[in-house]
């Protein structure tokens, strides 16, 4: 009889002093930054990042950045219940081995649900950390490499078509390949300004549409039928976040493929929009999934369905976007790219990290270097607090 055994040592892991690496440190901070304009949707208006920043060292000084932007109306916290709850998570990690990453987001989420926002940056820094540990920058760390990505830049309600159109016009001449259009607006007032936006950019600008939950099922079918002649490549989250009934139907009688995000926090609810037959495809965030982990998770379900991925935003600076990056990149059935918040913003705070070139169609650089790159300056953070031992 043949037996085999599995001998695990101790030196096989990074030390000190031949001790396994810990986390020693969990520090928990407020981002702040206004942005230049508000984005304007059905379910609430972003004028500033109000975001929750996690930074996790060890004591052979490895250290993960990590960060989350919360958005009350779709994930039910705030920047400030986000900061709470992340201080008493950061105590359950102090003296755990930051490389065992199940371990450690299957202890913090015994602790918050699944879909509670600051549970992405805890999981964003031990990403981040892993893969410098493994001297890897994160894309390379997940499995994959490196491929070209260009975002969307979104437009928010404005106050009049001349003013959408203004907005469209403007990114054009910076030039943006793709526009994502803030829609949902009652009945078919959005037609008017999606009409003069596909007039004013002409055929070759890409189209995109989000509803934010802003329709009923009569108002969508109404509005999809109108748009169809417009080249619209997808119509996001036309329905409330629960109608995966609604979506079913809609899709089923659409003329342009549906889109799900509000609806699709986790991998659970990934399998019930596929086997619904409800999505053509599905938006994974960070922020919603509670980071990476579960986003492989969603990513992986949408696949075996024959389903494409794109990849989305909150208000997260290029930090939360740079890991956002490394997953797309590592992952092509993640497809489309709307990782745009950061152009918003009035100031920068991040150092390393991706870049978009200017004039390049919303082309970005993942530069070189180990985890996913960006780091902020603490003098940039409100209301740091170190958790130790």
């Amino acid at each position: 009889m043949f037996m085999a055994c599995l001998i695990v040592r101790d030196d096989a892991y990074p030390s000190v002093e031949g001790k396994p690496m810990k986390i020693s440190a969990v520090k928990v901070a407020e981002l702040n930054v206004e942005m230049h304009h508000a984005i304007k949707t059905p379910i609430g208006d972003i004028s500033a990042a109000r975001n929750v920043v996690v930074k996790i060292e060890t004591d052979a000084g490895v250290f993960g950045w990590g960060e989350t932007s919360p958005m009350a109306a779709i994930t039910g916290d705030s920047q400030a219940s986000a900061y709470a709850m992340g201080l008493d998570m950061a105590k359950l990690l102090i003296g755990q081995d930051p490389l065992a990453i199940e371990t450690n987001l299957r202890l913090l989420r015994r602790y918050c649900s699944q879909a509670t926002s600051i549970l992405c940056a805890f999981d964003i820094a031990l990403y981040d950390l892993a893969a410098k540990q493994a001297n890897m920058p994160l894309y390379q760390f997940l499995g994959g490499s490196l491929r070209e990505l260009e975002t969307d830049h979104t437009i928010g309600h404005q106050s009049s078509v001349l003013g959408t159109v203004a907005r469209a016009k403007d990114l054009v001449k910076q030039g943006f390949n793709t526009i994502k259009l803030k829609t949902g607006r009652p009945g078919q007032e959005d037609i008017e300004h999606i009409e003069a936006v596909r007039a004013a950019v002409g055929e070759t600008v890409k189209l995109r549409i989000d509803c934010n939950q802003g329709w009923d099922y009569p108002t969508a079918v109404a509005n999809i039928r109108l748009l169809k002649e417009l080249n619209i490549e997808y119509v996001e989250q036309p329905l409330a976040a629960w109608d995966v009934d609604g979506f079913a139907r809609l899709r089923a009688n659409s003329a342009l493929p549906i889109c799900a995000d509000e609806s699709v926090f986790t991998h659970v609810d990934a399998l019930r929009l596929v086997k619904a037959d409800a999505v053509d495809f599905l938006n994974i965030k960070l922020v919603k999934s509670g980071g990476i982990n579960t986003a492989l998770k969603i990513s992986s379900i949408a696949e075996a369905a024959g389903i494409r991925c794109m990849i989305g935003c909150f208000g997260e600076s290029r930090l939360g976007l740079s890991a956002a990056a490394h997953l797309a990149s590592a992952y092509p059935n993640i497809h489309f790219i709307d990782l745009d918040s950061a152009l918003h913003f009035c100031h920068d705070p991040v150092t390393g990290g991706i870049e978009i070139i200017e004039n390049s169609g919303g082309k970005m650089i993942i530069p070189a270097g180990i985890g996913h790159g960006a780091e902020l300056d603490e003098a940039e953070l409100d209301h740091i607090t170190c958790i130790t031992a």
